[in-house]
């Protein structure tokens, strides 16, 4: 199933499980299935590969695409004594790609994708063939929205979690949206966010807390390296203010930014028409 209405060009990816290290990993791809160089899509929270469906399709007619979901989302299994902190799943992006065989990626990073893909990056920059980025990036100064603060706070994240039900989960997300967001899709997402994605949560925004904003410490490293940069950003977005679009200059100094006015969140949901544009247009152009 797909969302976000892929070229009627485009074959579905086909779905596919694989291990990383002592991690079970489940991830859709199309395009060529072998190759050095991939278009690699990195889902935020809530989120999975499936969300990058149709995108993947229309990436997969230009290079090898490549969608994953991280360790304990969507149907991945995390390995034993996996902590599920921004170190381990910044690790886990490199060992991904040397599992694949992927010596250069194309990062396209969504919501915590982004901090899980740009962590790994700054410390590869070699590897980078270029970034886009889907309302997420280098996010120093970033102040937390409320929910995330409650996944913060032990007791009351946990007590969040066992009371975020199906319908409540479709109506608190979809009610911020500028446009609201198909329930199919929604449901989609609940379905994948089961125990362990719940527990992953809760340990991963606690230790983004406990760390800090580590996103300052990057944009050196990004910035000398200037990967080249596609930013889309949902300006109704109730999460991370559109404000952060231009400043992912301070990281990609080359950045072509694109503000979607109607979208939120979920630009390639709620524009996919507009993404999927913006998107290949940028990876033609990129070698």
């Amino acid at each position: 199933m797909t969302y976000g209405g892929a070229s009627e060009y485009s074959g579905p990816p086909e779905w596919s499980t694989f291990a990383v290290g002592d991690h079970w990993i489940r991830m859709c791809q199309a395009g060529p299935h072998q190759g050095s160089e991939a278009v690699v899509f990195i889902h935020g929270n809530p989120g999975s590969a499936s969300d990058f469906t149709a995108l993947v399709s229309e990436a997969g007619l230009l290079r090898r695409a490549i969608a994953l979901d991280l360790p304990d989302f969507g149907e991945s299994i995390a390995a034993p004594g996996f902590t599920h902190t921004l170190d381990e799943y910044s690790a886990f992006v490199g060992d991904a790609l040397e599992a694949l065989g992927i010596r250069r990626a194309h990062l396209v990073l969504h919501d915590l994708g982004g901090p899980i893909g740009l962590n790994w990056a700054a410390w590869h920059t070699g590897r980078i063939a270029g970034v886009t980025l889907i309302n997420t990036g280098v996010l120093a100064g970033y102040k937390w929205h409320r929910t995330a603060r409650a996944w913060q706070t032990p007791l009351a994240g946990e007590a969040l979690q066992a009371i975020t039900f199906r319908s409540a989960f479709r109506r608190t997300i979809s009610k911020q949206e500028p446009r609201g967001l198909p329930r199919e899709f929604l449901d989609g997402m609940y379905d994948n966010y089961d125990r362990r994605t719940r527990r992953a949560v809760l340990d991963l925004y606690r230790d983004l807390k406990k760390i800090g904003s580590t996103s300052k410490d990057l944009i050196p490293k990004l910035a000398a390296a200037d990967p080249p940069c596609l930013v889309i950003w949902g300006a109704g977005d109730p999460y991370i203010p559109v404000a952060f679009a231009d400043r992912q200059r301070s990281a990609f100094p080359r950045a072509q930014v694109n503000i979607l006015p109607g979208s939120g969140h979920w630009p390639f949901i709620d524009d996919a028409p507009a993404v999927r544009g913006l998107l290949t247009d940028f990876l033609a152009t990129v070698e």
